[in-house]
């Protein structure tokens, strides 16, 4: 497996956000298993930026319904996977590298008896196990700054688009502010690589194959929510110094004020993306 991969994985192998946190969570609340809802996991199990309104946000830009057929790229433990199955009644199919990170999620799905609605697959982005023209939408969420080859992933999700199918996701951006040095860094500390600008995005997705490419900035929002979730994982402290040690701790605090930093500079943002998948690709 090439470098980048392996950083994926032990990144989040190591992650603070984990099947084991989510379930501690649920304890401390009374949770008991046989007697949970999906709507008792949306607070722990959306790794990703801006909760379930933002996967909301996503559902309404892929058009997505109770009759389609989703690929979630970059799945992770699953929670925007169950959100689109038990709000909008979805059949949704979540890809991940990390192996135990699709296993968690299977997991936490049949905790909520969505297992029949949401599957997770182990898989690589940038190759999809999946044929040619299943899917009416595909959607990801802060998942593709990981991926090294951006131009062959999105190329990947419009091959199994439908035509007239919808992609949409959110990623980090970067601006020409960001440093060679700032860049390493975060190749380094999160297997943050090839962080593209939105316009190089909107540009990817148009040689992609996708139309009606819309594009929305929303580093203004994420900044308040980079905020929080400092403060959320620095609350998380006892349990992950439990589960990782003080050194995953202490590096994993280090690495997520670097990261607010950049944000707040103005050096990296987060973007919101969509287009549809204008024509048959066989």
């Amino acid at each position: 497996m090439a470098r980048i991969g392996v950083q994926v994985i032990e990144f989040y192998e190591r992650h603070p956000i984990n099947e084991g946190q989510v379930l501690e969570a649920l304890r401390r609340r009374g949770k008991v298993a046989g007697a949970l809802s999906p709507e008792d996991l949306y607070e722990w199990d959306q790794d990703h930026y801006g909760g379930v309104g933002a996967v909301d946000a996503l559902a309404r830009r892929a058009d997505i319904s109770r009759e389609s057929l989703v690929l979630d790229v970059c799945a992770g433990l699953g929670g925007p996977a169950r959100f689109l199955a038990h709000r909008y009644g979805a059949r949704v199919i979540g890809v991940d590298l990390t192996r135990a990170r699709c296993a968690a999620g299977r997991r936490l799905s049949r905790l909520v008896a969505l297992e029949r609605r949401v599957r997770m697959v182990n898989g690589d982005a940038q190759r999809l196990p999946f044929r040619t023209h299943a899917f009416t939408a595909v959607v990801s969420q802060e998942g593709l700054l990981h991926i090294p080859d951006k131009p062959a992933v999105l190329a990947e999700c419009a091959r199994v688009l439908r035509p007239g199918g919808r992609i949409a996701f959110t990623d980090w951006v970067a601006t020409g502010r960001l440093g060679d040095g700032e860049r390493r860094r975060l190749d380094e500390w999160m297997a943050a690589v090839t962080l593209q600008s939105i316009e190089s995005y909107r540009e990817m997705l148009g040689r992609a194959g996708f139309a009606g490419i819309d594009a929305e900035d929303l580093s203004a929002q994420w900044i308040a929510i980079l905020r929080e979730r400092l403060s959320m994982y620095r609350g998380l402290r006892a349990d992950t110094i439990a589960r990782f040690g003080q050194a995953r701790y202490d590096e994993y605090d280090q690495l997520y004020a670097f990261f607010v930093g950049l944000v707040e500079s103005g050096k990296v943002g987060g973007a919101r993306l969509s287009g549809r998948a204008d024509r048959g690709i066989s």
